[in-house]
């Protein structure tokens, strides 16, 4: 959308216009007919339209042609020029959304006056549609542990390319908030940013909700895909996508157009595609589920989202913004969390993710009945000692049926993997919480079997197998 396309049945009267725009410093394209005329728009919107109301030997006339790039580009002006001008016609094209009117033979400067107000007005127009429609979610990455560096390290790399992004991790762990991040930072970042649910989608609706409608009775109603037009689109859990939608988002990644639900026209985008699943795509490709060439061309950059549990290292700053931000948000206190609620929240065993984390902070929040700072009695699944006898610790009932010398055994052993996962695996600051010598932690460990290795960019502590053998 750069330069003004000139249609006019007289070659001597688009030239002339074009020699003088470009004078002007315009760029220019011309059109002799409609076929032309519709030809270049389909190649390419201009930036403005100067049209010719009667056209001869062609398809459609000034007003169809007007009214077809008012339906599929509402965004390119049209200037209406005519040598057969009435105030017919002129309100006729201006019902049909035409900028302005022009009789034949025309003033230039009253024409170059014309298309400079249309275009400003065009480009006030766009501007103010950006920012209405400016997502106000949350694209900020929380986080100081080895594996969270690691991930926002390989999203900086992707975020000023045009490449088609896989984002992988269980559920709540934050994709979405990944590929927003991928947007915030790139040159696409004042265009949109819009989400297909492929899972909250009913399969016989998922057409029409990607690639619009139109009819004679609603016109046209566009879809995500003309929504997202210049910006990102974002499958998010895109392996809940119906199998016979597959094959045509196919179509659109290769030819980057499409043709609404009950439409002829060919409708052409420009987007970057950005896709998340929480599920394992290649069973699902065997599976027959989801078409192997889709997967192909969406995962040309596969990145991995961690979970939770593999940067428990960062609950406590995601603890605290989750507090702050509900402060500012919903006016909840602003409480601080004390050590061992925090010790406590680094240990809990985390299926939702970070998800799970906000939920859990913003039900403390409510329920909590001060302003000091969150104990961890308020936590929820903590259970209180019976018969109010504080200090004193429930056994489970697998530990309770131990003889005392394996029951000691399996304790250790958990405590220990716990904190050292609590600490992203750094034995030093495991050493110091537990209260023991760095070289009496590693005699202790080696005797319960417990290993580290790297997983998602940070040490992670297990049991050895072969020492479970």
């Amino acid at each position: 959308m750069s330069d003004i396309l000139i249609v006019d049945d007289e070659r001597d009267i688009r030239e002339l216009i074009s020699d003088i725009l470009k004078d002007e410093g315009f760029a220019t394209r011309l059109a002799g007919n409609s076929d032309d005329a519709m030809s270049a728009i389909n190649a390419e919107a201009p930036a403005l339209m100067i049209l010719d109301i009667w056209l001869k030997d062609s398809r459609m006339d000034g007003i169809d042609i007007l009214k077809t790039v008012k339906r599929d580009n509402p965004d390119v002006p049209v200037v209406i020029i005519s040598g057969h001008g009435n105030i017919e016609i002129a309100v006729a094209a201006i019902k049909q959304g035409a900028y302005d009117f022009i009789e034949k033979p025309f003033n230039i400067d009253q024409l170059l006056v014309v298309i400079r107000r249309a275009m400003e007005t065009s480009r006030l127009r766009r501007e103010n549609q950006s920012l209405r429609r400016q997502d106000s979610s949350p694209t900020q990455m929380i986080g100081s542990s080895a594996s969270f560096k690691g991930l926002i390290s390989q999203l900086d790399k992707v975020t000023k390319s045009n490449g088609r992004v896989m984002l992988t991790g269980p559920a709540g762990a934050g994709k979405e908030l990944a590929a927003r991040y991928i947007h915030a930072h790139s040159n696409r970042a004042s265009a949109p940013f819009v989400t297909v649910n492929c899972a909250g989608v009913a399969p016989d609706r998922m057409e029409e909700v990607l690639f619009g409608r139109e009819n004679a009775e609603r016109g046209v109603e566009p879809g995500l895909l003309e929504q997202a037009h210049g910006g990102v689109i974002y499958f998010d859990e895109v392996a809940d996508m119906p199998l016979g939608t597959q094959s045509k988002i196919l179509r659109v990644l290769v030819d980057q157009q499409f043709t609404r639900v009950g439409g002829n026209d060919k409708v052409r985008v420009d987007l970057r595609v950005i896709s998340s699943t929480n599920r394992d795509l290649e069973k699902a490709i065997a599976a027959e589920t989801f078409r192997q060439e889709l997967f192909h061309r969406l995962n040309v950059v596969p990145i991995a989202v961690p979970s939770l549990e593999d940067r428990r290292e960062d609950i406590p700053v995601l603890a605290e913004h989750f507090i702050s931000e509900f402060n500012t948000v919903q006016g909840l206190p602003k409480r601080d969390i004390s050590d061992e609620a925090l010790a406590l929240l680094q240990t809990m065993v985390w299926p939702g993710n970070v998800r799970q984390l906000k939920n859990l902070i913003e039900r403390v929040l409510i329920l909590g009945d001060g302003t000091g700072p969150i104990e961890a009695r308020e936590l929820p699944g903590i259970d209180q000692s019976p018969d109010g006898e504080e200090g004193r610790v429930v056994l489970s009932g697998a530990l309770a049926t131990l003889p005392l010398r394996e029951a000691r055994e399996a304790f250790e052993r958990e405590y220990l993997l716990t904190q050292i996962n609590r600490f992203g695996g750094n034995i030093s600051r495991t050493a110091n919480f537990v209260g023991m010598e760095r070289s009496a932690l590693h005699r202790k460990l080696k005797s319960l079997g417990v290993v580290t290795s790297a997983k998602a960019g940070s040490r992670v502590a297990h049991v050895d197998e072969a020492d479970e053998d």
